[in-house]
């Protein structure tokens, strides 16, 4: 009963904190108004800046207190990780700052002369050094970083749930190894995430290579 009353008390409290993140983000938000001077700024609005950056501050201490602690928790097996990020993701660093981010970035493509002077984007700047040695934890980031990009040949079957009878008898071809083996002469082809050879076909076709 403890625990599950610490729960909502927590939900509570981190949906006021969002509902005040996003007060603050609407009162620098430049709307539809007009006739605004540029790089001149109501004392009003520099008070919400100065707002926003306290408020950034003391979020960004809070899960640069965090993230080192869930590193090390989540470093000890993929288990871990799961578990941490499970936590993380309900906690203020998978509520509060991913909206945070994209709202600053959101004021910053309409009045970058104002975010500038609020100074919270070099306090953001500081988290990235710890989300990074999180994220590259993450079980298949090898993966991820070994590949050029999510080509369908590889791919494909991750995203799309089909499995392999065996994942052994299957060769993964990479986009750049498809490239490199046509530019050398080859006619390699991709159809539904699988790679067909289709130099013999080609000698035969009367449609050109173009079409094929």
């Amino acid at each position: 009963v403890d625990h599950e009353h610490y729960s909502k008390e927590r939900s509570a409290s981190l949906d006021l904190l969002l509902r005040f993140q996003r007060l603050l983000v609407s009162k620098l938000h430049p709307g539809d108004c007009i006739g605004h001077v540029p790089n001149t700024y109501s004392p009003d609005l520099l008070g919400v800046g100065s707002l926003l950056k306290k408020y950034t501050a003391l979020l960004c201490t809070h899960i640069g207190d965090i993230l080192p602690v869930a590193t090390s928790i989540a470093s000890t097996s993929h288990r871990h990780f799961a578990e941490v990020s499970r936590v993380v993701d309900g906690d203020l660093t998978g509520i509060l700052l991913p909206e945070l981010v994209v709202s600053i970035v959101l004021l910053l493509s309409k009045n970058a002369g104002l975010m500038q002077e609020a100074g919270a984007i070099p306090l953001l700047a500081g988290l990235l050094e710890h989300l990074d040695r999180f994220n590259h934890l993450a079980p298949g980031k090898e993966r991820d970083d070994n590949e050029d990009l999510a080509w369908p040949g590889i791919m494909g079957s991750f995203f799309t749930g089909q499995s392999c009878r065996n994942n052994e008898e299957v060769t993964l071809i990479r986009k750049a190894d498809l490239e490199n083996h046509n530019k050398d002469g080859g006619f390699w082809t991709v159809i539904d995430g699988k790679v067909y050879d289709i130099k013999d076909f080609q000698t035969q076709s009367l449609t050109g290579s173009s079409i094929l």
